[in-house]
């Protein structure tokens, strides 16, 4: 007679390795050890080549799965190995975007309860009018491209950090509406005059159409590329950094400066992450070549536009009062950061595109 199991299928039954573990253990740490930002992305999103053996659970009436590789040009030998280097999810993402919002709105109050918009130069006052105000347009219209782009990702890691992208845009975009409405609502400016600059101010047509090209492509990749490394040093930084920071002081404003230095902070980090991810992308054993070369694509594509955009705001620069820095010197360090960037990922501008 042979011996009955004692096999059971009771819920502790049996001990298996690492079961008494109070940290995951199904990946590989980027580090020494696993932080709690990769505890919480790092295999969120399923993928059948790592733990979804059955196969795509859902796919597109198509037959496109949830999630296609052939949604970008980029490709990888291993999608999940990009960590964010700001290792940003939720929890820390909500604390972040709540201190800049009390930052922000203290300082507006301060400004109104000392009338200090009252004190403004009238130059400058307009200036917030018609471009600060227009601004807020393509920081809108970029947030809203990363809102789409962030569900294309083949890792919740990638989705993360485009999607913590969206988020910045669309707050800072907020914030400039609702600065602009507090400044109107203590000396006369025309709310509605940024929205007409950006729609038919010959100075933002460059970027107008520039953002609008970036809309008109559904790769992820290519849209995180041509914001991020080439769009924000030649056109977005020159704008906030190269006028914005430059000339509020010296024309009584303080508060512009605090707005718009959180657009800038943001911006830091999101470069951070966009190195890192390429960086990734052009160094992968298989297919780093392959991924350099739809880089110069896009360089091509992308970098004349931009510096058509840049070189049509140059205007900008000669509207206040008071002239701190000109054009020239602000491009200048727009083209030594946007350098730097390339040098950094060890690529350079195909021939026949210029600066």
């Amino acid at each position: 007679m042979s011996k009955i199991s004692d096999k059971t299928a009771e819920a502790g039954s049996k001990k298996f390795a690492g079961s008494t573990s109070r940290k995951y253990n199904y990946y590989d740490p980027k580090g020494r050890k696993g932080t709690l930002y990769e505890d919480v992305t790092v295999d969120v999103q399923p993928d059948p080549k790592r733990y979804l053996s059955q196969g795509w659970i859902v796919s597109f009436p198509d037959g496109t799965p949830a999630y296609s590789d052939k949604w970008t040009k980029i490709k990888s030998s291993d999608w999940h190995k990009y960590r964010d280097p700001n290792g940003e999810w939720e929890r820390n993402h909500y604390i972040r975007q709540s201190s800049i919002e009390k930052q922000v709105s203290l300082t507006i109050k301060s400004a109104k309860d000392e009338n200090q918009f009252i004190k403004l130069d009238k130059t400058w006052s307009k200036i917030l009018q018609d471009h600060l105000g227009a601004s807020k347009h393509p920081e809108y219209g970029i947030g809203m491209i990363f809102q789409s782009a962030q569900r294309d990702g083949m890792s919740q890691m990638i989705n993360n950090s485009l999607l913590i992208n969206a988020a910045d845009k669309l707050r800072y975009a907020q914030d400039l509406s609702i600065y602009i409405g507090e400044v109107a609502s203590m000396i006369e400016l025309d709310e509605a005059s940024g929205k007409e600059n950006w729609m038919s101010n010959p100075m933002w047509q460059g970027v107008r159409e520039v953002v609008e090209t970036f809309s008109a492509t559904t790769d992820w990749a290519e849209q995180t590329f041509a914001i991020n490394l080439v769009y924000e040093p030649l056109v977005g930084e020159l704008f906030r950094s190269g006028f914005l920071m430059q000339y509020a002081s010296s024309h009584g404003d303080y508060v512009t400066p605090t707005v718009v230095s959180t657009a800038e902070a943001d911006y830091e980090r999101n470069l951070d992450y966009s190195t890192e991810m390429f960086g990734v992308f052009f160094t992968d054993p298989e297919v780093g070549e392959e991924n350099i070369q739809v880089a110069q694509e896009w360089l091509e594509k992308y970098v004349p536009l931009c510096v058509k955009a840049a070189n049509l705001l140059q205007p900008i620069w000669s509207q206040p009062r008071v002239k701190v820095t000109t054009y020239a010197e602000a491009y200048q360090r727009a083209n030594e950061r946007f350098n730097s960037i390339l040098k950094h990922l060890n690529i350079s501008l195909p021939k026949g595109v210029n600066l």
